[in-house]
């Protein structure tokens, strides 16, 4: 390991050491006292702000790679990461350079030992921290777009510090109620939070629960409501493993067919948002975001782990599907996709999830399965992650990860089948690793 390595161990370890569901103390103080301890001034960052529970990471590249191909120097923070750290944290595409992370990280690390020495002050979070560096870097290296993904809710996540020239809220679900809330109605409340007074708010398909939060939060502060989907119309022309032709309409007319390179049904609705955000921005800030200029964007968005096919002999797709909702997107994308092919899905999730009901969803479209450990201490047991399987009537056995997708893969190939991994992100960067996939 070189010294510059060694340092950025170092630094992030202290970082992994503010991770836990103990240090987590949902609110904006912590994160406000470390940009004044940075001297980071928050309200200065030209943003988009993104929460919701599924979609918001594709949302997010979908924005960024159209706002970089019309030629903005754009920012965009994104979690959790699924290889590197740098992942989270880009301009223009690009990962923050590792001696640039190890100076900020340095920086972030003597605020956070300043502000804690207050009165009433206390060490940040994982994320609160993580939040501060990416502000940082972003102001420094003067974005003129910066498209920011919640970590947790919206209210009071620590990217909610900023005045966002826009809000968009991809579909909300029920998550994190440990800290959201037991109903639908409290978690779109919080996830509603990024709304700002006199902003606009991009949102689209909801649950009638969630809507109804999400308008009354917009009607109370003056915020302009923007519905996606009585502004843009994405129809799915065709679809194979490379991704999907699509087709648009907006209120400007028809647009010529192009590729996404994203797949499933569900990034037709996150695509609806994306472009409704980008024709707003066109309109109102005047941003060169022609239809050519945001299919061409389009067509270049990279989001790995998210119904990404990674080898094709067989074929074996990852993807980061850990809740329900998600795992019935993911079960109606297999329906059409399969053809006859058998499936055989390899699943560890984390000990919060619902993973009986995620079982449930996918047993339809699952012909094997096998679980395995994960490697974070929020992980799953294995005699839970059983029992769930069992319960939902899951054809399961257990593995460790280099055995399961070796042995998935030949089974796959001997079936002429399929092999999926999903149930969580960690899942998602651990088959990655073991594929020996770039990120």
């Amino acid at each position: 390991m070189s010294k510059a390595a060694s340092i950025l161990d170092a630094k992030l370890t202290y970082l992994y050491s503010r991770t836990g569901g103990s240090t987590v103390k949902l609110g904006l103080e912590t994160t406000l006292a470390l940009m004044r301890a940075m001297d980071v001034d928050p309200l200065r960052l030209p943003c988009v702000h993104v929460a919701g529970t599924n979609g918001k990471g594709s949302v997010s590249a979908m924005l960024e790679s159209v706002l970089r191909e019309a030629g903005l120097r754009t920012g965009l923070y994104t979690s959790p990461h699924l290889i590197r750290f740098c992942e989270r944290i880009r301009i223009s595409g690009e990962p923050i350079p590792d001696e640039e992370l190890i100076r900020l990280l340095d920086a972030v690390e003597h605020a956070d030992q300043l502000q804690a020495a207050e009165p009433k002050g206390r060490l940040g979070t994982f994320f609160e921290l993580t939040t501060a560096v990416a502000l940082k870097w972003f102001l420094e290296q003067q974005v003129q777009m910066a498209v920011l993904e919640t970590g947790l809710g919206g209210r009071l996540d620590s990217t909610n510090v900023v005045q966002p020239l826009l809000s968009v809220i991809t579909e909300i679900g029920m998550e994190h109620k440990s800290f959201l809330g037991d109903t639908l109605e409290q978690i779109a409340a919080e996830k509603a939070g990024i709304i700002k007074p006199g902003r606009p708010v991009v949102v689209g398909r909801q649950r009638p629960a969630a809507m109804k939060t999400i308008e009354e939060k917009a009607r109370e502060i003056g915020a302009p409501l923007l519905r996606a989907n009585e502004r843009v119309s994405v129809r799915r022309l065709s679809q194979d493993w490379d991704g999907q032709t699509l087709s648009v309409e907006t209120a400007d007319g028809a647009w010529k067919p192009f590729r996404l390179p994203l797949l499933g049904d569900f990034q037709l609705a996150n695509c609806a948002l994306a472009i409704t955000a980008l024709e707003w921005m066109r309109e109102e800030l005047q941003l060169p975001l022609s239809p050519d200029v945001v299919r061409s964007g389009l067509e270049k968005t990279s989001w790995p782990g998210r119904c990404q096919v990674v080898s094709r002999d067989p074929i074996f797709l990852v993807d980061v599907a850990h809740n329900p909702d998600a795992a019935q997107a993911l079960a109606a994308f297999l329906k059409k996709a399969r053809g006859d092919k058998p499936v055989a899905l390899i699943c560890g999730m984390l000990s919060d999830k619902d993973a009986e009901g995620f079982f449930r969803l996918l047993r339809p479209v699952v012909d094997a399965c096998v679980l395995v450990p994960l490697d974070s201490e929020r992980s799953m047991p294995m005699e839970r992650l059983m029992a769930a399987a069992k319960a939902a009537k899951m054809p399961a056995a257990e593995g460790s990860m280099p055995a399961a997708v070796q042995n998935a893969k030949k089974w796959a190939k001997k079936n002429d089948g399929i092999v999926v991994a999903a149930g969580s992100l960690y899942l998602a960067s651990a088959v990655l690793y073991e594929l020996g996939v770039q990120v």
